[in-house]
């Protein structure tokens, strides 16, 4: 059982499948004879729509329906759902209706306003052509700030939420009788998901019943909207998720085509079939980030952190997705304080609507933000007030004999060991030759700086899960999941850990995952919370399938229960070499009709979230001639409790680290004046390739978690919540003894050019 235990880095069982062209993604199982949906977007970011003349498109070849919001009426409820945050006084935030196809107005280029079905792609694209539209164009906004025209007549100064948490008057107290003070103003620039797959669904109406297929991080939630949309029973609903190529977030929630898709399916009694072309991804994909904030840390006399003060303001596009208004305050504030040591914290959220596309969670959600800010503050407050960075930081941890500690969120961080993990990171990154790298470089002509950012994170989601174990006819066990996977393994991961709680052959477990109609419930995949929650899930299940079992294995064994143990896939007789495995069992199961032992499905409850955290070293080179700027190494040392399979811990974090170096020095999204998207194709928008990516050393110095039984942390955004202030304070090293003092992601040759030539500029008036 060893070779595919938990903590085993076994190879992915999927991999063969997948990379032999045997996966099963949205556009390879679209059903033959499909129709195809092609939607009329927006070329305006914000116009009245005077008139949406369609009659020439659905008269064109091919065409079988034509979809506007006035058609739409009695069919479907022309509204997306989303969630609500509560302003500082009480009130909900705003809840302007996000239409699933335009009505009085588009708000943004790439708004839904019309969809055509038609028998062929060609056709339904050849018919966009035809429609006419009247828009009267209105002015934008699009700064990150409220006020300015305004996106929804009635979200006064385009803001949707005014959040706060803290004390406001004892943290104003504390800056006003604090030694030293140190503030930083920093933009987190705006993303595109840019998922290897592009989103996609086909549905169809089988016996009055809506068979929907999306590649989702989960059903139940899409099960939900649909039903509610299209006043169906929940029963008259099946959503699919078959194989799904990268969602990162970005397919956590649902989007106004798969209401389409669905509805023409429901009309047409035919298949409908939609997916995404790169360029309409760039333009309707939920994007990521996009916040301003000022940040403000108060220290007394000894450089110990007395109070924290910070506003931001949340870009959320021209409408609320999903979870867009929990992103940058309710989650952020979870990880507000980091790893260090502050009660006092005042924390001020504007959410603000611009006419750009929406923004939602893009992996980390909202934990990234957050301490890009606390780790960007704390370097920079050590610069400000001449202390090291990393001393700085070690006087302000939170210590291990401070566990479990409460943080200013309420935030329970059950085990930590900051100081241990740093000291192995120091060790690991060679912290102790960078002053010999960083002459080489500049022999050769280069800036080189490092940077440090100690992240923590905290696992979202629900904390139940269910699971469901069936033994198959065939011999196969299938293992019935309520997550689903995006690429991260989890076919192997969970066949490992119901191999090693229940001996079943690792070769003979049967995974599946993403159908609700096979299992009733599940919490699907975002927040890091997968394997963790599945993974205790699995093994509450097992439990309660062994204890089952144990009543067969007695009277096939002939003792009593005092005398049977079960420990490595079997039950065993105290003393004796006489066992029976659960495998046997199933078949005894079978052949005598106990088709109730067959089955077990049970649903498990985490009682409390976990923490990961670690340290993340980066080294930058920067070309002060070019402002080219280069991750040359990168090392982190990650605490993720107990690892489930070290191997693919290592390539989630390497992920994440390259979408946080993306970030940190490539991608930005960047609109014109008129909110037209200038970065809608890989020609413009500049994704991390291998090159850009260092070797990355990972390295483990755990601590079991205590808050849950297995006693892992999840590792699934780590890398990204490090990444972005390991970069960003890597690149403000390297630039500080040139007189630059403030720097920005991303950092573009000619913003880092530009920076370098305006710190010059003092230097050579003197």
């Amino acid at each position: 059982m060893q070779k595919f235990g938990v903590s085993q880095p076994v190879r992915r069982k999927e991999d063969d499948r997948l990379l032999t062209g045997g996966g099963r993604y949205v556009d390879d199982i679209a059903p033959e004879g499909a129709l195809h949906v092609a939607f009329f977007r927006s070329p305006i970011a914000h116009a009245r729509i005077i008139n949406l003349d369609v009659s020439e498109a659905e008269a064109a070849p091919g065409v079988l329906a034509i979809y506007t919001a006035e058609r739409l009426a009695g069919k479907l409820v022309n509204a997306m759902p989303y969630s609500r945050v509560n302003n500082r006084d009480g009130s909900r935030g705003a809840n302007p209706v996000r239409p699933i196809l335009a009505t009085d107005r588009t708000r943004f280029v790439g708004e839904t306003l019309a969809a055509i079905v038609a028998d062929s792609p060609a056709a339904a694209l050849d018919a966009l052509e035809l429609i006419e539209a009247d828009l009267d164009p209105l002015d934008v906004h699009l700064e990150t700030a409220t006020g300015g025209p305004l996106v929804h007549d009635d979200v006064a100064e385009n803001r949707c939420y005014d959040w706060a948490h803290g004390d406001e008057g004892a943290t104003n107290a504390a800056f006003g009788a604090a030694a030293h003070t140190a503030t930083l103003e920093l933009v987190d620039n705006r993303i595109i998901c840019n998922s290897m797959e592009t989103r996609g669904c086909f549905a169809d109406w089988v016996d009055d019943r809506l068979e929907f297929t999306v590649n989702g991080q989960g059903v139940w939630g899409t099960k939900s909207a649909l039903a509610k949309a299209l006043d169906l029973d929940a029963g008259a609903v099946r959503v699919v998720n078959p194989d799904v190529g990268g969602g990162f977030g970005m397919k956590s929630f649902d989007y106004p085509e798969y209401f389409i898709v669905a509805l023409a399916a429901k009309d047409l009694k035919r298949p409908v079939h939609w997916m995404s072309g790169r360029g309409e991804a760039m333009l309707s994909d939920n994007g990521g980030r996009d916040i301003v904030t000022r940040a403000e840390i108060a220290f007394d006399a000894d450089f110990r952190a007395t109070a924290l003060r910070i506003h931001s303001v949340s870009n959320l596009g021209a409408h609320c997705s999903g979870f867009a208004q929990f992103i940058q305050s309710d989650l952020a504030l979870k990880v507000l304080t980091g790893v260090y040591d502050i009660q006092t914290v005042w924390f001020h959220v504007e959410g603000v609507y611009t006419n750009t596309t929406p923004i939602d969670a893009y992996r980390g959600a909202g934990r990234p933000e957050a301490i890009y800010v606390m780790e960007r503050l704390m370097d920079v407050a050590a610069r400000q007030l001449g202390q090291d960075p990393i001393a700085l930081r070690r006087k302000n941890f939170i210590r291990a004999d401070q566990m479990p500690y409460t943080s200013a969120a309420g935030e329970i961080y059950d085990v930590g060991d900051f100081h241990r993990v740093l000291d192995r990171a120091l060790a690991e990154a060679d912290v102790a030759g960078f002053a010999a790298r960083k002459a080489e470089s500049a022999a050769a002509g280069k800036l080189r700086g490092i940077g440090l950012s100690y992240y923590i994170e905290s696992i979202l989601g629900d904390q139940s899960e269910t699971t469901k174990i069936a033994f198959a006819e065939d011999g196969m066990v299938d293992l019935y999941v309520g997550t689903q996977s995006n690429g991260q393994g989890h076919e192997t991961v969970f066949a490992q850990i119901l191999h090693s709680r229940t001996g079943i052959p690792f070769e003979n477990v049967r995974f599946i995952q993403g159908d609700s109609d096979l299992i009733a419930k599940g919490g699907g995949t975002g927040g890091s919370r997968s394997v963790t929650m599945q993974g205790n899930s699995i093994n509450a299940t097992s439990d309660v399938m062994i204890q089952k079992f144990r009543a067969l294995a007695e009277e096939e064994l002939e003792v009593s229960a005092v005398d049977l143990n079960f420990e490595d896939g079997a039950f065993r007789i105290a003393g004796t070499d006489r066992s029976v495995t659960l495998t046997a069992l199933a078949k005894t199961a079978r052949s005598r009709g106990l088709e109730a032992l067959l089955v077990t499905e049970h649903t498990n409850t985490v009682p409390a979230r976990s923490f990961p955290n670690g340290a993340h070293f980066a080294e930058v080179e920067i070309d002060p001639q070019t402002g080219v700027t280069a991750c040359v190494k990168y090392t982190v040392v990650d605490d993720f409790g107990v690892l489930m399979n070290p191997m693919l811990a290592e390539g989630q974090v390497h992920g994440g680290v390259a979408q946080g170096i993306g970030q940190a020095i490539t991608e930005h999204v960047v609109f014109d004046e008129n909110g037209q998207l200038l970065t809608g194709t890989f020609m413009d928008y500049a994704m991390p390739r291998a090159d850009d990516i260092p070797m990355m050393p990972c390295h483990a110095e755990l601590v079991p978690s205590t808050a849950n039984e297995i006693g892992m942390k999840g590792c699934g955004e780590a890398g990204t919540v490090g990444a972005l202030a390991a970069v960003t304070n890597a690149a403000l090293d390297a630039l500080w003894d040139q007189g630059v003092r403030q720097v920005d992601m991303p950092l573009t040759p000619l913003r880092v050019w530009s920076w370098l030539d305006a710190a010059a500029l003092p230097a050579a008036a003197e």
